[in-house]
């Protein structure tokens, strides 16, 4: 086990190279480790924004199973820095690592709003829903910042335009004023990501979210305001979360929530090495256990990437996760459906204002 001191605040607690560019790995990792072995740190582990300009916003998704079909992501890496995330790979793209590269590398994208607003005016487009989050987390710190997702929910409702919002941080309710609008035509769903009722584990697994309070308190003030919730119990780890899910099903249902939702944790690409260091420096004594169990879940290996299993995983303990889910969902939300938003509306608003006929 590596005996370096825990990185206070971050997710990950290494480097990782990445795999496409490999003459990267050995310059940055004989860097850390010198200046680890004179006694110096490397940098202050202070968080840096970029400033980048993609030509386009609105990403189409072609994964058949993870439930959207369109997304937008204002940032790149997120600074929440939860060390299960699948998004960490995409930062390797940018040409960063997926380690501490992604919570300390956030890319921001300032014409995101001008992007979307060409999006949503063409007229080709077929309203459908785009969820906000697809990638990484847009009410993450930046945001308090840079204000970007708020301007987007600004041209959302403008443009009477159905979107999703995937978070697990309280900042969205700095938006409640436009949320409450766009809930009024049947415009907006909400998913909070909720993974333990422990702040123990919140701390090490998610170290800068919002807290489980904060969150559940979300839930709630937005559900009291007529947004409907969704509480993802993602991702469910065995031996870490798995015993909580019929107390996380009773807190969501008893704070509003309209349903729940899960995916069983799987450790794809670089995640699995990152994941194996963390587990192995913040629960030594159960590491072993749990990433032996991760991969009894998806047929011996970290990782599952086949459609259709790779989130709900397979064998004896995916079975009883899988099983307590179904009953959560029978004992705390029997006849509760979030609603289908409303993709009508935006045909007749498309140059920002009600068309007259």
């Amino acid at each position: 086990m590596d005996s370096k001191p825990l990185i206070k605040g971050r997710g990950a607690q290494r480097s990782v190279h990445n795999r496409f560019f490999e003459h990267q790995h050995y310059i940055r990792d004989e860097f850390l480790e010198y200046c680890q072995k004179i006694g110096e740190s490397p940098d202050k582990n202070k968080t840096k924004y970029l400033d980048v300009f993609p030509k386009t916003i609105v990403n189409k998704v072609e994964s058949p199973d993870v439930g959207m079909s369109y997304s937008i992501n204002p940032y790149q890496g997120c600074e929440h820095g939860c060390v299960y995330c699948y998004a960490r790979n995409s930062h390797e793209y940018w040409g960063y690592g997926a380690g501490l590269d992604f919570e300390r590398q956030i890319l921001i994208k300032k014409t995101a709003p001008e992007l979307l607003e060409k999006y949503l005016k063409k007229k080709t487009w077929k309203a459908q829903t785009i969820v906000m989050s697809g990638n990484t987390d847009c009410y993450q710190p930046a945001e308090k910042k840079y204000e970007i997702t708020r301007q987007c929910l600004a041209l959302f409702l403008k443009y009477k335009h159905p979107v999703g919002i995937i978070t697990k941080n309280a900042l969205i309710l700095r938006d409640l004023d436009i949320l409450k609008a766009l809930s009024k035509d049947n415009l907006i769903a909400v998913n909070i990501s909720i993974t333990s009722l422990s702040e123990e584990t919140r701390r090490i697994l998610e170290p800068r979210t919002a807290s489980i309070k904060k969150r559940l308190e979300t839930v709630k003030t937005l559900s009291e305001n007529g947004i409907p919730v969704n509480v993802m119990l993602a991702p469910i780890i065995p031996s870490i979360n798995s015993h909580e899910i019929l107390a996380l099903a009773k807190e969501a249902a008893d704070h509003g929530a309209m349903s729940i939702g899960h995916i069983i944790v799987r450790l794809n690409g670089a995640i699995g090495q990152i994941f194996s260091d963390w587990i192995e420096k913040t629960m030594p004594d159960r590491a072993a256990k749990v990433l032996h169990q991760i991969a009894q879940c998806h047929g011996g290996q970290l990782n599952d990437n086949r459609f259709g299993t790779r989130m709900r995983g397979e064998g004896k303990i995916a079975e009883q996760i899988n099983a307590l889910m179904t009953l959560g969902k029978l004992k705390y939300f029997k006849g509760k459906t979030m609603p289908k938003l409303n993709t009508e509306l935006h045909e007749q608003h498309k140059d920002g204002q009600l068309k007259l006929f």
